[in-house]
C-alpha cells in the first residue's frame, strides 16, 4: 500500500471510530431516532454533488429496490440501533462491538451459503465470540443498570447483524454497480426512510450547539466522507485490504472516548477488544499460523 493510502486507511478509521463518540454527545438530546434521522437526511445532502454523474443516476434508477434494501441494512436501522445504545453505553463499548461484523459475516456466510471454513478461520470464529461475551458480560454483569445495558449491546448486535446482511446482499445483487452509486443510493434510500420519523420523534427540547455539532460530525465526517474513503480505497487496494479498516475502529473509538468524554478504560474493555480483534484477524485471514512441515517436507529442506 501506498502512504497515501495508509493514510486514507488511518483517517477512515479514525472517522468511524469518532461516529461513536458524535452519537454519545447527542444521544441524549435528540433522542435515538431523531439522531438517526439527522445523521441519514445530513449525508444524503452532503453525497448530493455525487448525483451529477449520469452513470449514477442511470445505476439507481436501474436498481433502486436492491439498493433501497441496502440503504435500510446498511444505513437506515444500523444507524437507529448504535443511536439508541449511544444513550446507555460508554463510546468505547459501542465501537469495540462493532468488531464483530467480520465475524458474523463469516459465520452466516458458514451457516447459510455453503462457505468453507478452514481451521484457522473456524478458531478465529470462536476466539472471536468468545471475547464478544466476555466484553458483555464485563459491560453488564458488573453495573448495578444491568438492565438498559444489556438492551443497549443487544441493539449494538442487532446493528451488526444488520451490516452482515447488507454485505452478502450487496455481494449477490449489487456487485456489478459502481461502488459511489450503491453508497449515494443508500443514504438517499436511509433519509426517504427516516425523515418522517424524524419528524414524529423530534425533541420537545431543541438540542443545543454541542449536540448539533455532533450530529453534523456523523453527517458530514463519519457518513458522507467516510463512505467516499471507504469506496476509493476499495479501487486501489482492494476489499481485503480495506477491511483493516475494522481493527482500527475499536482503537479509535476507545481513544476518543477517553480524550473527549474521560470515559474510563476497564479490563473487560481491553480484554474483551484484543480477542474479539484477535478473532477476526484470524477469520478474514489477516493473521495465518504457518502449517507444520511434514517429515517428507523436513527432510527435503535438509537435503
Amino acid at each position: 500500500m501506498k502512504t497515501s493510502d495508509i493514510a486514507a486507511l488511518l483517517l477512515l478509521g479514525a472517522l468511524w471510530g469518532a461516529s461513536f463518540l458524535f452519537m454519545r454527545m447527542g444521544a441524549d438530546e435528540f433522542g435515538g431516532m431523531a439522531l438517526a434521522g439527522m445523521r441519514a437526511i445530513g449525508a444524503a445532502l452532503c453525497s448530493a454533488p455525487l448525483l451529477l454523474s449520469r452513470q449514477r443516476r442511470i445505476e439507481m434508477r436501474t436498481h433502486w429496490r436492491p439498493i433501497a434494501i441496502v440503504g435500510l441494512a446498511n444505513s437506515a436501522l444500523p444507524f437507529i440501533l448504535f443511536s439508541y445504545a449511544a444513550r446507555s453505553l460508554p463510546a468505547g463499548v459501542s465501537a469495540i462491538s462493532d468488531a464483530i461484523a467480520p465475524l458474523l459475516v463469516a459465520m452466516s456466510g458458514w451457516m447459510f451459503l455453503g462457505e468453507k471454513l478452514d481451521a484457522t478461520r473456524a478458531s478465529g470464529l470462536v476466539i472471536g465470540l468468545t471475547g464478544v461475551v466476555w466484553l458483555v458480560a464485563g459491560t453488564v454483569g458488573f453495573s448495578h443498570d444491568g438492565g438498559s445495558l444489556g438492551w443497549a449491546m443487544a441493539a449494538c448486535v442487532g446493528a451488526n447483524v444488520c451490516y452482515t446482511f447488507g454485505a452478502h446482499f450487496s455481494q449477490r445483487m449489487l456487485r456489478d454497480l459502481t461502488p459511489l452509486s450503491v453508497a449515494t443510493g443508500s443514504q438517499l434510500a436511509a433519509a426517504i426512510v427516516l425523515l418522517p420519523l424524524t419528524v414524529w420523534m423530534w425533541p420537545a427540547t431543541t438540542p443545543g450547539a454541542a449536540s448539533w455539532l455532533a450530529a453534523l460530525g456523523l453527517a458530514a465526517l463519519c457518513t458522507s466522507l467516510a463512505y467516499v474513503l471507504f469506496y476509493g480505497l476499495m479501487a486501489r487496494v482492494g476489499a481485503s485490504r480495506s477491511m483493516a479498516v475494522m481493527y482500527m475502529i475499536p482503537v479509535f473509538g476507545v481513544l476518543w472516548g477517553l480524550l473527549f468524554l474521560h470515559e474510563p478504560v476497564t479490563v473487560a474493555m481491553a480484554g474483551g477488544c484484543v480477542v474479539i480483534l484477535f478473532g477476526v484477524a484470524l477469520t478474514t485471514g489477516m493473521l495465518r499460523f504457518r502449517a507444520a512441515p511434514t517429515l517428507n517436507e523436513a527432510a527435503a529442506e535438509q537435503g
